[in-house]
């Protein structure tokens, strides 16, 4: 990689300071979505999902990841060479000098591969043990996100086609999502979600507050992470940077707004959760192209990715029985698939660069590829490390069983005799 000036070092530093933010906000939006005897182990498997992340990404992930120039692992196939896989040394050994781009793209695919692992936390939420958690992070963390993030940032034949992914919608989110489904599927739904017909019984979130401002914390971490890749992924100049910052709030301010009046309409009355998906759905959507989208294009992306995503978290919930608390797999993956699409179809680009088809290539590998293969890996985690809690310990709420403590001791927080044993 082409060595930075001291003013891009700089950036780029800034920008990974503020970006952990954006993993705040998704911790609190976990939370709050979910009811009140399971806060504290929201909480709790939102750090541990972290710091295991992290720490499997820098012992076996980032080897390979790699970085764009590094050694790589290549295949030829037609007389075509295909670079599949990072070839670098575990514990980040053999990084230039701290400061430098490799360097810094290290700690991006860090802080990305944390924020990676929350998003299957919301939709397994409430019935997923903790010990089984850190066990699906550390694969993620050192198989899933590594291998595809080399594909899309690190050189690999993705990005030779010409793959747009400068926020990581495809790499952090669309990963992220993806497994949250796997999770759920593996998983199935909470005890008392679905009545004997298949009709989803409600089961509101305890603090609306906690989601909108995990909403507001988001919006700084995702400005940060989206001006980081668009430096260290899409070579843009500094000056493009406002750019960055403009279409990033653009995007989930409109798609905040299409989710507010959507529910509005058909409910009466705006949904503050729904609001909230279409908020997360909106900084997804706009992520993949956030660097090379006019902002009347960021715009409209958010508008459909709003939409999207409301209509979405009723399908899978009404249609498909799929139970995600959060809605993480609307919000992120559902949302980084059309903004992966948006990208191609709106965004600004040198001619001759076919980027629409490398986006479907994209998105058909996100499809074809990590959803299949996160399926089978934490299938194979949970025939060792059985997934899902007990059925007396989701009566009773995963912070008395699996912390020993609730969120709040000083409050009656639920009373479930209704629910079937």
């Amino acid at each position: 990689m082409t060595a930075f000036s001291d003013l891009q070092t700089a950036a780029v530093l800034f920008s990974l300071m503020i970006a952990p933010l954006a993993a705040a906000g998704l911790a609190l939006i976990n939370a709050g979505l979910g009811r009140s005897r399971n806060a504290a182990h929201a909480m709790m498997t939102s750090l541990t999902a972290i710091a295991v992340a992290s720490c499997a990404y820098f012992v076996l992930g980032h080897s390979f990841y790699g970085a764009a120039g590094e050694p790589a692992r290549v295949a030829m196939i037609r007389r075509q060479t295909w670079d599949w896989l990072g070839a670098m040394p575990p514990f980040f050994i053999g990084l230039p000098a701290a400061g430098s781009p490799a360097f810094l793209t290290a700690l991006m695919g860090t802080e990305s591969v944390a924020l990676a692992a929350l998003i299957p936390l919301g939709s397994g939420a409430e019935r997923w043990r903790l010990s089984s958690i850190c066990a699906s992070t550390a694969v993620l963390a050192g198989i899933t996100f590594p291998v595809f993030a080399h594909w899309s940032w690190a050189g690999g034949w993705l990005a030779k086609l010409g793959f747009v992914d400068t926020g990581g919608a495809a790499s952090i989110h669309a990963v992220g999502g993806l497994t949250g489904l796997a999770v759920v599927w593996l998983l199935g739904p909470r005890r008392g979600k679905y009545s004997s017909d298949g009709m989803p019984m409600a089961m509101p979130g305890h603090s609306v507050v906690f989601v909108l401002f995990g909403c507001m914390l988001a919006l700084a971490g995702w400005i940060g992470l989206n001006a980081a890749g668009a430096i260290l992924f899409a070579g843009v100049p500094l000056g493009q940077l406002a750019l960055v910052g403009v279409n990033t709030l653009l995007g989930a301010a409109s798609a905040a707004l299409v989710a507010a009046v959507v529910t509005k309409v058909r409910f009466g009355r705006p949904d503050a959760s729904l609001t909230a998906n279409g908020w997360v759905g909106g900084l997804v959507a706009v992520s993949a192209g956030c660097a090379f989208l006019p902002p009347a294009a960021a715009v409209l992306t958010g508008l459909l990715a709003g939409g999207l995503v409301t209509f979405s978290v009723e399908l899978l919930e009404l249609r498909l029985e799929v139970d995600d608390p959060a809605g993480s797999i609307s919000a992120h993956a559902v949302a980084a698939i059309w903004g992966l699409i948006a990208t191609g179809i709106l965004g600004r680009f040198p001619a001759g660069n076919d980027v629409m088809l490398a986006q479907v290539v994209g998105v058909a590998t996100l499809l074809g590829f990590v959803l299949p293969v996160a399926w089978g890996l934490n299938a194979l985690l949970d025939r060792f490390l059985p997934m899902r809690v007990s059925r007396e310990g989701e009566r009773q709420g995963m912070d008395l069983f699996e912390l020993g403590a609730g969120a709040y001791p000083d409050f009656v927080t639920h009373t479930d005799d209704f629910m079937p044993r």
